[in-house]
């Protein structure tokens, strides 16, 4: 599976600068096993539903290797729109997280977004 993460919605010094990181993990339901990679993607562009969409779908493509699984996220990452609207933007099955395992690794992409976003800054 994928778990899925963007850091920098909100505007700072009157910019923006969003980072998606996506995390091809092994898990089970309740511990990541293993990390299969991770892929990151960058733009100065505001936090619509849109932006947010081509961003995380550009990380989801930057993986080493196709993932296995579905691409998981929390419900506010894309404005809580359905499962099956935001599943539309990814090749692979989209689903909204379930389990501890797809939470700890969404937590991850959490981390590596906003490591990213930080390093960006500087």
């Amino acid at each position: 599976m994928v778990g899925v993460d963007v850091s920098g919605r909100h505007e700072e010094d009157g910019e923006y600068q969003m980072v998606a990181a996506a995390v091809h993990a092994r898990i089970d339901s309740t511990r990541i096993v293993s990390i299969e990679g991770m892929g990151l993607a960058s733009v100065r562009e505001g936090p619509t539903l849109d932006a947010v969409l081509d961003l995380v779908a550009r990380a989801v493509g930057s993986l080493p290797e196709v993932p296995s699984g579905p691409v998981v996220s929390e419900r506010g990452e894309f404005y809580e729109e359905p499962e099956g609207t935001v599943g539309l933007h990814f090749q692979e099955e989209f689903k909204y997280v379930e389990t501890i395992g797809e939470r700890e690794t969404v937590q991850a992409a959490h981390h590596a977004a906003y490591a990213a976003r930080e390093l960006l800054r500087r």
